[in-house]
């Protein structure tokens, strides 16, 4: 069989290294362990990239994808580390980044009539690795929440107006991690109210009138989440911004706070 060209591996001439090369945009069927050790099946759009030293002209795509199909697709917040590492070995890199997207569901009970219905998540794995260390590994969970102005409910007789905000909220971990639904848990507990997918008039009573007694603004809220993280050892680094949708304004608020943990 004739030996065909390695068209990548030749010397490129021009002295410039590459930080990230590889693929994205790749859709692909994962399993999510979620705290009640049961598989949740959903789809992560996925990246996945090296770099490339400046000797090199090009990288082997097709590894990346390889890489991905012989990890498999059962995924959670503790064995999602060793697909950085297989990347590193594969191509041979001194770096290798990894990020997968994918929506993660959970049941949620309506607080008054005990209704079960699906809530969806915005869920982010991403990492970084480089070779003999551990991967750094980022989480990041997008929650929506109700808050509700303590500024209106001071001023107006008659109620305060409230939205729908959606909260990202980023953590590294200094031990070991934390399961996304304790991390959502952690974000609605700092707002206003939660969201539901299903609420009866009995149900929608309650959440009003709970929101009604805990007014937040987007800076309260931040800062209720930023209490909340510190006050746990798990967490060697977060960050957290939180949007709300006005409704009485054509225009978002918006918060962040980041802080570095491990000093």
């Amino acid at each position: 069989m004739q030996e065909l060209k390695d068209t990548q591996a030749e010397r490129d001439t021009r002295n410039i290294s590459i930080d990230r090369v590889g693929v994205k945009g790749l859709r692909f069927p994962i399993q999510i362990k979620d705290k009640m050790n049961r598989n949740q099946s959903t789809v992560a759009t996925v990246s996945l990239a090296v770099d490339l030293p400046k000797e090199f002209k090009g990288t082997h795509m097709s590894r990346f994808v390889e890489v991905l199909h012989q990890h498999g697709p059962q995924l959670d917040v503790h064995s999602v580390v060793s697909l950085p590492k297989e990347l590193l070995q594969r191509l041979n890199a001194g770096r290798a980044h990894v990020s997968l997207d994918f929506p993660f569901f959970r049941m949620k009970t309506a607080p008054v009539s005990g209704l079960e219905g699906m809530m969806d998540y915005q869920v982010r794995f991403e990492l970084d690795a480089v070779p003999g260390k551990t991967p750094d590994f980022m989480l990041t969970v997008q929650v929506p929440v109700t808050t509700l102005c303590p500024c209106s409910k001071a001023l107006s007789k008659y109620g305060a107006h409230n939205q729908r905000g959606i909260v990202t909220y980023s953590v590294r971990f200094a031990t070991q991690p934390i399961w996304i639904e304790d991390l959502i848990d952690l974000v609605e507990d700092c707002a206003s109210c939660g969201l539901y997918s299903i609420l009866k008039r009995p149900d929608e009573k309650w959440v009003t009138e709970y929101a009604f007694e805990h007014p937040v603004f987007v800076e309260d809220l931040v800062r209720n989440i930023a209490i909340k993280t510190e006050s746990h050892s798990a967490f060697r680094w977060y960050k957290v911004e939180a949007e709300n949708f006005e409704s009485i304004h054509n225009h978002q608020a918006y918060a962040q706070i980041e802080r570095d943990l491990s000093n």
